[in-house]
């Protein structure tokens, strides 16, 4: 069968790496793809919000299935527009991917269906915001209703702070039309939790758990990033945990989306937050982990085609979803200056060192020059993943394959997994 795969970045090529490895698939192309994709797929030149170029590709090419990775295509409808033309996709339609454009619909069906989560406010109103401060318990966390690359949430300590957040999401719209409305949030303390799952509108299967590390600096200092690196499984997501999620969180929201007329195939993300009280859901996301995918698809027994279609197909009931018993720790490599400003056209040495099956290099921000090599392109530029028989033995093996790899201005985090000796 033919696959397209809709994204440029590092879960792209986690997902085309595992499509690669499915005994049904003999063709895979990538719109628009990046270097390292383009060793395993045909990239085509198509932005992953040209809807209609995209679907007219598939239909020309006969695609059989084609996979959307990235956000904002979903919430912007890309599915709605291969489903009109009879076209097979994986991933929520729009009213359903709005469990992730829309922080205030979330969070309100959360309330409405007693899903675990933070206490809150809405507002679209930034003087009533600014009112609402003068009585509110510090800290407290801000979050920009919309999409914005990850980096739409601050967490301010004092009330100087939330004011000037206020400002910076509502007035000044740092994060553009996101910033229309805003979700005030109680500050939540405990371990963050990252669960990837499928879902076919009734059934979800859990994957794996995951550990983000948000912050573009060591022991969490910095600014919010797309996320510097993970690790899979986490010590602190425990069968207790797990238990209590699954009956108090991830059958509730597919059923609470159902309920509401929104039937969500595809995946569903959930940042979890394990508080004294029990997990309880930061945000939910409508489409694989960047760089979660990185460190749970590697560790997937079963053939990725297999699952994504049962979700399409609404059979996922009769899928068994296995993985490895291992472990794995991405570590990215991003651009000095990254998340504000960074150079780009850096050429990178040292690719050839990773086998694809214990050490992968997903590239996430890579091109090719005019010379054919390859150079950065972006912020996050390399995620260097390995495989190890525990936590331990993968973190060591990911950070010595992160010496293999060479380009000027290379900036990395050097604790990714510390938190694993603290467990």
């Amino acid at each position: 069968m033919k696959v397209l795969v809709v994204g440029s970045g590092g879960r792209e090529h986690a997902i085309v790496s595992s499509v690669s490895k499915s005994k049904k698939v003999d063709k895979i192309y990538c719109a628009p793809g990046n270097a390292g994709i383009a060793e395993l797929a045909e990239c085509v030149d198509i932005k992953a919000m040209e809807f209609d170029k995209l679907a007219s590709f598939a239909e020309e090419k006969h695609i059989d299935l084609t996979i959307i990775g990235m956000d904002d295509p979903l919430v912007g409808g890309v599915v709605d527009v291969f489903e009109q033309k009879g076209l097979r996709v994986f991933g929520p339609r729009k009213n359903a991917a709005i469990l992730e454009g829309s922080k205030a619909f979330s969070k309100d069906l959360m309330k409405k269906y007693g899903i675990p989560t933070a206490a809150y406010e809405v507002f679209d109103d930034a003087d009533k915001a600014l009112e609402y401060l003068d009585n509110a318990k510090y800290p407290i966390v801000l979050k920009a209703d919309g999409l914005a690359l990850g980096k739409g949430v601050l967490i301010c300590n004092t009330k100087d702070e939330a004011v000037d957040g206020v400002k910076t999401i509502m007035k000044d719209k740092k994060f553009g039309s996101a910033g229309n409305t805003m979700v005030v949030e109680e500050f939540m303390t405990g371990r963050e939790v990252s669960v990837l799952s499928f879902v076919d509108g009734n059934t979800i299967k859990i994957m794996s758990s995951a550990q983000d590390h948000k912050r573009a600096g060591d022991n969490d200092t910095g600014l919010n990033t797309g996320g510097m690196g993970t690790f899979s499984p986490s010590p602190f997501y425990t069968p207790e945990v797990d238990a209590f999620c699954r009956e108090h969180i991830y059958q509730k929201t597919v059923d609470a989306m159902k309920s509401e007329g929104r039937e969500f195939k595809g995946v569903i993300f959930f940042g979890l937050m394990l508080t004294e009280e029990g997990p309880k859901v930061l945000e939910y996301n409508a489409r694989f982990g960047d760089p979660e995918a990185q460190v749970v698809l590697p560790r997937m027994k079963n053939d990725i085609i297999d699952v994504m279609e049962a979700c399409v197909d609404g059979t996922l009931d009769r899928v068994d979803l296995q993985f490895e018993d291992n472990a794995a720790v991405c570590v990215v490599l991003a651009s000095k200056g990254y998340p504000v400003s960074y150079e780009k056209g850096f050429p990178i040495s040292g690719l050839d060192r990773f086998d694809g099956e214990k050490y992968f290099c997903f590239h996430a921000g890579t091109a090719k020059n005019d010379k054919g090599e390859t150079v950065t392109n972006g912020g996050r530029v390399l995620g260097i993943t390995a495989l190890g028989e525990d936590l331990k033995t993968a973190r060591e093996n990911a950070y010595k394959a992160t010496e293999w790899v060479f380009f000027d201005n290379k900036y990395m985090r050097n604790d990714i997994g510390k938190a694993i000796y603290e467990a």
